[in-house]
């Protein structure tokens, strides 16, 4: 199963749902980084290779994308979107308008579709804030939509012209809006609810994410782990 993440406004906690999604998995799991901050959240050093968007900027065949993933163990990669010393991004992650673009992305899609079945797991990807690329939206068998209970993200999802599958909601207190509320605005039902705790920020400045996620929060995510 392809898994994709993504937010309507920044501050959602994508990548953080993301890879605990990732990590929560009892099948081998490929974590997919396309806002760039994967690696700089579990604490990794910088890639040394190139990542996705020098591969899409490149004509290099598909087999050359299980060379730059990154094993964090316990059966989990990471496919990185930039190599260390590439720092102005060619290639964006969102909606592509030239057929070449479209092409190589389509590339992409059949090679994560691939990895499914090959290493017998799922893929998630962390799409980052705002509109996904549309060929990764349209190929994916589920698409999570995280948020807060915030007017602001709200108003964004609904005013895009793409739906999600389900909702992961971060419960963030001191907000009017409910769970009702969002479902009915966007039509779409909340898959989890994760409770917005301190240990998890903790873990991200710490470079610790891969091992000191609350176990609550896999929890919270049975319903929508792969």
């Amino acid at each position: 199963m392809v898994t994709l993440c993504w937010a309507a406004k920044g501050g959602s906690g994508t990548t953080v749902i993301a890879t605990a999604l990732a990590l929560s998995s009892a099948r081998p799991s490929l974590l997919v980084d396309l806002d760039g901050e994967i690696p700089e959240t579990l604490g990794l050093p910088a890639p040394e290779h190139p990542g996705i968007a020098d591969w899409l900027a490149s004509d290099a065949p598909h087999e050359h994308l299980h060379d730059l993933l990154i094993d964090i163990g316990d059966n989990v990669w990471v496919l990185p979107w930039r190599g260390r010393f590439e720092t102005t991004p060619q290639v964006r992650p969102e909606s592509p308008e030239e057929p070449a673009n479209i092409q190589r992305w389509q590339e992409f899609c059949r090679w994560l579709a691939a990895w499914t079945p090959v290493r017998g797991g799922s893929v998630t990807i962390d799409a980052g804030t705002g509109t996904p690329n549309s060929v990764l939206f349209d190929e994916a068998d589920r698409t999570l939509l995280v948020t807060r209970p915030c007017y602001l993200s709200l108003r964004r999802a609904t005013n895009s012209s793409l739906r999600p599958s389900g909702i992961v909601l971060i419960d963030e207190r001191g907000h009017a809006l409910t769970k009702r509320d969002i479902e009915h605005s966007l039509s779409v039902p909340v898959e989890a609810t994760v409770s917005l705790d301190p240990a998890i920020a903790r873990a991200v400045d710490s470079g610790l994410l891969t091992t000191r996620l609350p176990k609550a929060i896999f929890r919270e995510l049975r319903r929508v782990t792969a």
